[in-house]
């Protein structure tokens, strides 16, 4: 497994976010405010680890999610960012990661949904956090990956 890392260049909120959920096997954490973000309600969060790409150190961070079958879903939207996040480079260089779902720990195996798959969870996210629509708007040519979070 993959261990959780909270790296010192986040921000104190998501530091803060990390420490709560980590702290209480995701009973303080696992749902965030939207409203934080512009969205509304409390929402599901998951924690993702990824392997640095560079540095080759672990990454941990909060990420909004659903679910498909046995799996879970993420977006690498980064606010509607031209550019990816570093998350999800990390993936694509090395697609082993490690997943914590509240008290759940577990590797997965990362892939980015295409075609109709991509459309269907892309739309079943949306419906979960609708600021993800602005977000692809304002990432302009940049399509914003799905990523499916396969467990090992």
């Amino acid at each position: 497994m993959i261990e959780p890392r909270i790296s010192p260049q986040l921000p104190d909120w998501i530091k803060e976010h990390l420490r709560n959920y980590l702290a209480s096997d995701g009973e303080n954490g696992h749902l965030w405010d939207a409203s934080l973000g512009g969205g509304s309600g409390m929402i599901p969060t998951l924690l993702l680890t990824t392997t640095g790409r560079k540095s080759g150190e672990a990454l941990t961070l909060p990420l909004i999610y659903g679910s498909s079958g046995n799996s879970y879903v993420v977006i690498a939207s980064k606010g509607g960012a031209p550019a990816h996040p570093a998350w999800y480079l990390n993936l694509q260089a090395s697609p082993e990661v490690g997943v914590q779902v509240k008290a759940k720990r577990f590797n997965a195996r990362a892939r980015t949904a295409t075609g109709a798959e991509r459309t269907a969870l892309w739309n079943k996210l949306v419906a979960i956090y609708s600021p993800y629509e602005k977000y692809q708007v304002f990432a302009g040519d940049r399509e914003i990956p799905v990523v499916v979070l396969d467990p090992v």
